[in-house]
């Protein structure tokens, strides 16, 4: 039996409401097929195969958008993220 994956928050309260439409995002230049809903960046990385100790970032109108490992993100489909190290300390 396959478990449900815990990023995404709005699966809906009926049988219909598990299976999701499936859409296309870009991470580091590879397209994936994800379920369209709202996950935890964290759980959304696992899904995409990011890994954890990487940084994700948001391609927004050209620019970087750093997302927060703890923080929710909405997949409509067409996103584009790209994964770095960590930075550590101030820039």
């Amino acid at each position: 039996m396959e478990l449900k994956n815990s990023g995404q928050a709005d699966l809906g309260g009926g049988p219909e409401g598990l299976k999701k439409k499936e859409v296309a995002v870009t991470v580091d230049g590879k397209t994936s097929q994800v379920p369209e809903g709202t996950y935890v960046v964290s759980e959304f990385k696992k899904l995409v195969g990011v890994d954890p100790s990487k940084e994700l970032d948001e391609v927004v109108h050209g620019e970087l958008k750093a997302l927060d490992d703890n923080q929710k993100i909405h997949i409509k489909g067409g996103e584009i993220f790209i994964s770095h190290a960590r930075q550590g300390g101030s820039s």
